[in-house]
């Protein structure tokens, strides 16, 4: 068990060291850096602004998750709860869940099982909105991702591959639903437990405002990649593009710590599909992970120093 811990944390950070030295590989430290210095830094502290706007709207809204348990936690505690989450998630994923359930318990008296079951449903409520933006992003550009898979696919084949992923999806949804023990039965209670968190969310007093934040947080995690562009002078990036390379960052960040190394790779391949050149790309990436990493590392760092402080009478 030791060894499994070990190795999930290890891992991550080892294969984002090479991610790191394979992003570079693309692009010399010379000419990254030459980018960073002329980049135009009035829209990546616009970018930042709207980064924090999100971090203090997700604070704002875990209390609609924790009133009906009966607990009001002040309203300082649970942003710099936010904010400790995330640095810890830097170095441990997933740990950040844990560390903010952690805070709310010491400072708050608010039980860690409550904390955390609340942090749980408040992800399945990222989640969708996540896919939604997929959704939208595959409407918004389903010529271009269309002419995309036609051009490198056989039509047919892209045809006969839906079907038997259709028929494949139902097939396995009716075994999952069926099933007594093992994986299947893993699959079935995750499934089971998002569905109950989704439902949950519409049951809630202050269901509208929950949504709202949600929305929220979300425009404004899109706002702040869109922002950064005209950072890197001559960088546009039609909002098709836009959509398309903030999906991909999104997925390098959950796989590995914070998307190092990944992130900007994710970014860059995403932008080459709008002709953008790999450079400035891969720059771009670079900027706007560095810009992200070093806020949560600053406003984190001194939210884990804060917290005594603000509370010294606990």
């Amino acid at each position: 068990m030791n060894i499994k811990k070990i190795l999930k944390t290890v891992l991550p950070l080892v294969l984002g060291g090479f991610l790191v030295w394979y992003s570079l590989s693309k692009i010399s430290l010379e000419v990254l850096i030459g980018y960073f210095k002329e980049a135009h830094y009035s829209w990546i502290f616009l970018g930042l602004f709207f980064g924090v706007l999100s971090h203090l709207s997700r604070a704002y809204r875990w209390k609609f998750m924790l009133e009906p348990l009966g607990f009001k936690p002040k309203f300082t505690n649970s942003v710099l709860a936010v904010l400790v989450g995330y640095l810890v998630n830097l170095a441990l994923p997933r740990a950040g869940e844990v560390s903010r359930a952690l805070v709310l318990t010491n400072y708050e008296e608010v039980p860690f099982e409550k904390g955390f079951g609340t942090i749980v449903a408040e992800r399945i409520a990222d989640l969708i909105m996540m896919l939604s933006i997929v959704l939208i992003t595959l409407f918004v550009q389903f010529d271009f991702i269309y002419g995309l898979l036609t051009k490198n696919f056989d039509p047919t084949k892209i045809i006969v591959g839906l079907a038997i992923l259709i028929i494949g999806f139902f097939i396995f949804t009716s075994f999952v639903k069926k099933a007594k023990s093992g994986f299947l039965l893993k699959i079935k209670t995750f499934v089971s437990g998002l569905l109950e968190g989704v439902t949950s969310i519409f049951k809630m007093k202050n269901k509208w405002a929950f949504i709202f934040h949600t929305v929220f947080i979300w425009v404004m995690y899109v706002a702040m990649f869109w922002a950064t562009i005209p950072a890197i002078e001559g960088l546009s990036v039609p909002f098709g593009g836009i959509l398309i390379a903030f999906i991909a960052g999104g997925f390098s960040i959950a796989a590995t710590n914070g998307g190092i190394g990944l992130y900007p790779i994710a970014v860059a391949g995403a932008l080459a599909l709008f002709g953008i050149a790999e450079e400035p790309a891969t720059a771009f990436g670079w900027i706007m992970w560095t810009a992200q990493t070093a806020m949560i590392i600053i406003f984190g760092g001194l939210a884990f120093f804060a917290l005594p402080i603000y509370n010294k009478n606990k």
